[in-house]
Order: C-alpha cells, then structure tokens, then sequence
C-alpha cells in the first residue's frame, strides 16, 4: 500500500511536470506564431502602401496622360479646320494665278501694242507745240524730249511711260485755261528784245518791254511779233501785274485778230 502511494505520487508529480511543459512549450509557439502573423502583417501593410502610391501615381499619370489627349484632340481638330482653310485658300490663289497669267499674257500683248501708239502721241504732241503760238517754247519742247529718252529706257514701266505721256498732253490742255506771264527774248524786226510776256488761254499772246514803252502781239498770219499801237499799253501792264498775283483779277483788253485773218 504504502509502494503504491509513492508510485502515485511520483505519477502525479510527473503529470504536473508534463502540463507545465506543455503549457510552456504552447505559450512559447503561441507567443513565436503571433509575432510571424504581426510581421507579415506588417510586410502586408508595406506591401499594400507601396501598391497604393504605384496606383495614386499611375492615376494621376493616366489623368494626365488623358489631359494631354484631349488637348492633343483640340490641337488636331483645330489643324484639321486650318488645313481645311489653306486648301481653299490655295485653290483661290491658284485660280487667280490662272487668272493673272492670262491678265500677263494680255498686258504683254498691250505692250506692244501701246508703245507705238506712245510713239506716235510723242510726235503728235511736237508737232502740236511746233504749230501752236509760241509760248514757253523752250519748256515744252524739252518735256518731249524728256518723253523720247524716257521711251527708249528699259528700267522705266509702260504703264510709268503711259502716264507720262498722257500728263504732258494734260498739260498742254490746261495751257488752254490759264493766264500767265514770264520774260523772254523774242526777235521784233529783226531786233532781239527783252520783254514781258504774257498769255491769256491760246486766244492771245502778247508782249511789252519792261519799261512799257512798247507793247505787240503775236501775229499767228506772220507767225511773228508785232507792235501795236498804245491804246493796249495799260490794259496789258494791268494784265500782267494780274497774271504775277501783283493785281486784283478783273477784266482788262487785249488786241485780238479778225476771224478772217485768224484764218
């Protein structure tokens, strides 16, 4: 009896030793266990954020990505309504280029046509001063002359040439409705004198010395100079003052011939 309660005891002993071993080796792979599930828990957790942050930045790329898209649409749209526009503008353009090189085609044609009728105007035009009375002959015979150097240069347009000619014959008509005096020598019998001219439209041409002591006309019958009689003496002294802005315009004589000895 005695053996059996030692053995018991012993037994008892025993499970003791084996429950607090026990108890000590599941605490020590519980508490082991628990601290693996905390780390990769943690390393989870790492994991997710980087993820998280790879996903923020590619959004905000995408977005971005998506921006420039939309922009990059604006810009074609945009260049799709210029191209659209240069198209017609490039075929107006080639449809007056058409057009300006028939419009070339006839200019040159013009050309050579206008440059003889110039030609002839030029002569026209001299003749014209040669046979009309005498006024400013000088003048107006070096303005042709300018128009036939002017006719022979090539850096000069036709349509520059054209103008010119038309502004000397322009000139010519408004000699027709002006009054206007100058000096000149002029031949009277044979004498060379110096006078005071002066010009009412192409209806008279007359003169008088400076002094006034003499007073003619232009005959157009003689074509020559020719003095008259005093009776004109202050009307044409008056006429001239007038025609040098010296006098008051008013109405003053002048000799004039007959119809028939105009003919």
């Amino acid at each position: 009896m005695k053996n059996h309660m030692q053995r018991l005891t012993t037994l008892r002993r025993v499970t003791a030793l084996l429950g607090v071993l026990v108890f000590m080796t599941s605490t020590t792979v519980s508490a082991t266990t628990l601290s693996d599930i905390f780390q990769v828990a943690e390393q989870i957790n790492q994991s997710a954020i980087r993820s998280q942050s790879k996903i923020d930045a590619l959004t905000a790329e995408t977005r971005e990505l998506l921006s420039t898209y939309k922009t990059v649409l604006k810009e074609i749209e945009g260049l799709r309504v210029y191209n659209r526009q240069l198209e017609k503008q490039i075929d107006n353009q080639e449809t007056e280029m058409s057009e300006l090189a028939g419009a070339i085609d006839k200019v040159t044609l013009i050309e050579r046509q206008i440059t003889p009728l110039m030609l002839r105007m030029i002569d026209g035009l001299e003749q014209f001063v040669e046979l009309d009375i005498p006024f400013l002959l000088d003048e107006r015979m070096d303005r042709v002359d300018r128009l036939r150097e002017m006719m022979d240069r090539a850096d000069v347009a036709v349509s520059e040439k054209f103008s010119q000619v038309l502004r000397a014959f322009q000139i010519e008509n408004d000699y027709g409705r002006t009054m206007e005096t100058y000096g000149d020598t002029i031949s009277i019998g044979g004498t060379e004198r110096k006078v005071d001219i002066l010009k009412v439209g192409r209806i008279a041409l007359v003169y008088q010395t400076p002094d006034g002591s003499e007073t003619g006309m232009y005959n157009r019958n003689s074509q020559a100079y020719e003095p008259i009689d005093d009776t004109y003496q202050s009307s044409i002294r008056q006429g001239i003052r007038m025609a040098r802005q010296q006098a008051t315009q008013d109405l003053f004589s002048i000799p004039l011939h007959g119809a028939e000895a105009a003919q």
